[in-house]
C-alpha cells in the first residue's frame, strides 16, 4: 500500500472526473474523436487519475472488481509512452462506461478516508 494521503489521491480522481465530464459535455463520439486539442484534454486528465491510482496502490483491488484497477494504475504509462497506440474511441468508450464506477467507488472511499475535520 503507498504511503499517499487516500483521502487527497481520491479527491484528485474527483476532480479529473470532473473535468473530464466538463470537457465532453454536450460532446458527439463523432465530435470527440474529430478533436484533437479535446482528446489531448481528456488523455492529461486520465493521466492525473491514473498516477492517483497508482499512488493510492492496490488496497481498493479485491472490493471494487467491477472495476479493473489494475490497469487503470497501467493507462498512465500508456498515455506517457506508448501515446501513438491510444485509440480514442476507446478513450471515449472508458469516459462513457468505466468513469462513472470509478467516480462512485471514489466518493464511497473518500468518504470513507477523508480525516479533515468538520
Amino acid at each position: 500500500m503507498s504511503s499517499e494521503n487516500v483521502a487527497q489521491r481520491l479527491a484528485d480522481i474527483l476532480e479529473n472526473i470532473e473535468r473530464i465530464e466538463n470537457h465532453v459535455r454536450g460532446t458527439t463520439k463523432i465530435k470527440f474523436l474529430g478533436d484533437d486539442l479535446l482528446n489531448d484534454g481528456v488523455e492529461r486528465c486520465l493521466e492525473r487519475i491514473a498516477e492517483a491510482a497508482r499512488k493510492i496502490g492496490d488496497q481498493f483491488d479485491e472490493k471494487y472488481t467491477d472495476i479493473n484497477l489494475q490497469a487503470l494504475r497501467r493507462l498512465g504509462s500508456i498515455l506517457r509512452h506508448d501515446y501513438d497506440t491510444i485509440r480514442p474511441e476507446l478513450i471515449w468508450d472508458f469516459i462513457k462506461i468505466e468513469l462513472p464506477k470509478l467516480r462512485e467507488m471514489a466518493k464511497i472511499e473518500y468518504r470513507e478516508n477523508d480525516e479533515t475535520p468538520v
